[in-house]
């Protein structure tokens, strides 16, 4: 049974792994991170440990039995007991249900964990997929996302009160 666990330190070979074998399925959906993520991905993930030991944001990652990541959720820009989420999840793992529930599961420890009261999303308008997640966890459109929130591509920002 996967696991939804605080993102570590000895994760990051495993959230390597599942980047880079996922990094086609989400180019499709979201701006890919580019090279340079890859290049500099030991630092890059030291500074996340460093801003979720920070309290600023919260990350997690579903890990299966076997240790490997299905997908990363995310709780980012926590402040006045709001923050936003962010997930992606393994390709060969995309419409099972599994986004859904650890989405679920996260408003759950985004309220008892964090102290949370609201959280945002915001998705592609052609993402249909991450708005039916978004959806089936309680989230609701409440208007447009700039661009720049959904990488270059006209969306709409969710939102749901825990």
């Amino acid at each position: 049974m996967p696991e939804l666990q605080r993102l570590q330190a000895d994760h990051a070979s495993a959230v390597l792994a599942f980047e880079l074998a996922n990094r086609t399925y989400f180019a499709a959906a979201v701006s890919d991170r580019g090279d340079d993520y890859f290049d500099q991905f030991t630092d890059r993930y030291n500074a996340l440990l460093a801003e979720q030991e920070a309290d600023t944001c919260a990350f997690y990652v579903l890990v299966a039995e076997d240790g490997s990541v299905l997908g990363r959720f995310n709780l980012v820009e926590i402040e006045d007991h709001t923050a936003e989420l962010g997930y992606r999840v393994a390709q060969h793992v995309a419409g099972r249900g599994v986004a859904t529930a650890t989405v679920r599961n996260l408003c759950q420890l985004a309220a008892t964990r964090h102290g949370l009261r609201t959280l945002r999303a915001a998705t592609a308008r052609e993402n249909a997929a991450s708005q039916k997640v978004l959806t089936k966890a309680g989230f609701v459109p409440v208007g447009p996302a700039d661009p720049a929130d959904v990488g270059g591509k006209p969306g709409t920002w969710y939102q749901r009160d825990l």
